[in-house]
């Protein structure tokens, strides 16, 4: 999995007061929390300094420095975004360690030419992104699904993936992808139904517009 080198600063002052000066001046307060002591640290970041991180699909280990000595590997919990302007209000860190599973959303990519995908069908990717539980050094940037073998009308669900040394925690029968057939490989009639409705209708109008211009031309002439 990608990394990414973020640099903070320890926090000293709390209260709703000092957050807004916080804030004010361009940082973000911060929080990691989840050691293997139950060690919260509180500490600012500079808000241009995570656009990167967040405004992005990828998904990313984090590696924090704060100060000239405290360092740790964390990911993103949570993000708090400002109700309508576009800040960030906070942000919550989860600490990550060599020998504890991690619990984390990693997109999903599909690979291969589904051969529904030939036959006229249009593929579905319902779950861009899954939930996955691994010691960080098991997780990889995307969660490759081969769809080589999907033909009209077939579909994938979680309980039919497997990938090593990584558990997906989404329910086994959740739809991941699918290839979905046209509605007319899906029957055939449906369309000439269809057709032959849009003309009966197209032809009542044509004579209750030609009645009603038979009786505007009766009343002109009485």
């Amino acid at each position: 999995m990608k990394t990414f080198e973020l640099k903070g600063e320890i926090r000293t002052d709390f209260g709703k007061r000092a957050a807004n000066s916080l804030r004010s001046n361009g940082l973000i307060p911060c929080i990691a929390y989840g050691g293997k002591h139950s060690e919260n640290i509180n500490f600012t970041v500079k808000s241009g300094d995570v656009l990167k991180l967040i405004y992005t699909p990828e998904v990313f280990i984090v590696n924090i420095t704060l100060g000239d000595e405290k360092k740790m590997k964390a990911i993103i919990k949570e993000v708090q975004f400002h109700p309508v302007k576009e800040q960030i209000l906070h942000m919550d860190f989860l600490h990550v360690y060599d020998d504890v599973p991690v619990e984390i959303e990693i997109p999903v990519k599909l690979i291969g030419l589904a051969p529904g995908v030939k036959a006229g069908g249009k593929q579905y990717l319902d779950m861009r992104k899954l939930r996955a539980k691994a010691l960080y050094e098991h997780l990889p940037e995307v969660l490759e699904i081969d769809v080589s073998k999907l033909q009209l009308g077939d579909s994938i669900q979680i309980g039919e993936l497997n990938f090593e040394n990584i558990e997906l925690l989404n329910p086994k029968d959740a739809l991941v992808c699918r290839v979905q057939t046209t509605r007319l490989i899906l029957d055939p009639t449906l369309e000439a139904e269809e057709e032959e409705a849009e003309e009966a209708a197209e032809e009542a109008a044509a004579e209750a517009a030609e009645e009603a211009a038979e009786e505007a031309a009766e009343r002109s002439e009485s």
